[in-house]
């Protein structure tokens, strides 16, 4: 009897686990003869690449776009420690450059697709009277800007640069606007809500990142062609992709003629084939 029950107990433990088993390789979250491509992406093209993310699926039932929001030299830090991403979409051709050297990318893969160039945005009802660059240097000013890793940051410092050269400006325009500087952000999607909060009065971002629902809390000034700085974006598929036939239809996605005019909606200039 003792010898029975023991083996009444082995049988249950074996159905137990094959039952976890069955389980286990069933139940994995992906729906089945669907590829999911995973696109780290700049924050700067949060609401462009949304969009044009789900048109793409719309055209393609079996492709799953997951698009993974971050400052370009924070997602280049991922993929440097290993994460798995299918496609790398970076505001500079810096991050892009250092992961061409160190093999993580298809290399023939990798091209310039959008340009970009920087504004200054004011709280809606500007209650620190900025009208343009000069009322920067201001006492009291409260400027945000991107940290000096991140290509909007950096960005923003190339247009300080170019206005200390120019004497109507010059160093010590730079360095008044900078003691003004309260806070330095690592992703500009962080920036127009501090602003619609009220918590600065004034901050660089790029110009298609000042949406029409943005222009109900924040205003844009354009600053000066001889002033500003023209971003580019590359993108290019990981040499590790397991994806890579899908990955190269969700770029001539981009690049097409949906992707594009998406872009060009958002304040992008799209870049033709070679630049």
């Amino acid at each position: 009897m003792k010898q029975s029950k023991t083996a009444i107990l082995a049988v249950l433990s074996l159905v137990v686990i094959a039952s976890l088993m069955v389980a286990g390789c069933t139940n994995t979250g992906e729906t089945p003869g669907e590829t999911t491509l995973t696109v780290f992406t700049a924050a700067s093209l949060t609401g462009a690449f949304t969009d044009i993310a789900r048109a793409y699926e719309a055209e393609n039932p079996g492709i799953k776009v997951d698009l993974v929001f971050d400052g370009s030299q924070t997602l280049r830090t991922q993929i440097e420690q290993g994460a798995n991403a299918d496609i790398f979409v970076s505001a500079s051709t810096k991050h892009m450059q250092a992961l061409q050297a160190a093999g993580f990318m298809d290399n023939d893969t990798v091209v310039n697709f959008v340009g970009n160039s920087m504004a200054l945005i004011v709280p809606i009802d500007n209650p620190a009277k900025i009208t343009g660059l000069a009322d920067l240097a201001k006492p009291g000013v409260k400027i945000v800007i991107g940290t000096k890793d991140v290509p909007f940051g950096d960005y923003t410092r190339q247009v300080l640069d170019k206005l200390a050269a120019d004497p109507a400006y010059g160093e010590a325009y730079r360095e008044a606007v900078m003691n003004n500087v309260i806070s330095e952000e690592t992703a500009v999607s962080n920036v127009v809500p501090k602003l619609a909060l009220g918590e600065a009065d004034a901050a660089f971002v790029y110009k298609s990142d000042v949406s029409k629902e943005d222009l109900t809390k924040v205003t844009r000034i354009d600053i000066p062609e001889e002033y500003n700085v023209m971003a580019t974006y590359p993108l290019g598929i990981l040499a590790d992709s397991a994806h890579k036939a899908e990955a190269k239809s969700f770029v001539e996605f981009i690049r097409g003629p949906v992707g594009s005019s998406i872009l060009q909606d958002y304040g992008f200039d799209p870049l033709p084939a070679g630049s």
